[in-house]
């Protein structure tokens, strides 16, 4: 029987999708010092939004990874509505972020990139 999972998306810069990278695609990396809160999102619209509007803007590149998720794992958390309906994540405290990790299944792929 197979475990049920969530789609999940997130949008990133270079240096972020670097560090996933480096990772083999199967983390994320730790949030830095003033980054409390991993932000994963329920919807792809969501994602290219952030990627291309705010991360791909003046010189910068954004991308849009898409990864799947342990359902059981993500019930613990409440989805978080930060705007309109497609603005939907996840508030996941940066000390949590390594067991989130390990609850990936398969790898973060890369669906799309901006660039400015």
């Amino acid at each position: 029987m197979q475990e049920e999972t969530i789609t999940l998306y997130r949008p990133t810069g270079p240096e972020e999708l670097a560090l996933i990278v480096e990772s083999q695609c199967t983390a994320f990396p730790p949030r830095l010092f003033w980054q409390p809160i991993f932000y994963p999102v329920l919807f792809e619209e969501y994602a290219v939004q952030i990627a291309r509007d705010w991360n791909a803007r003046d010189g910068n590149s954004g991308y849009v990874t898409r990864f799947r998720m342990r359902k059981a794992f993500l019930d613990r958390y409440e989805v978080q509505k930060v705007g309109s309906a497609i603005h939907q994540e996840y508030w996941i405290p940066a000390e949590e972020l390594d067991e989130f990790n390990r609850n990936i299944v398969g790898p973060i792929e890369v669906i799309a990139e901006y660039h400015s």
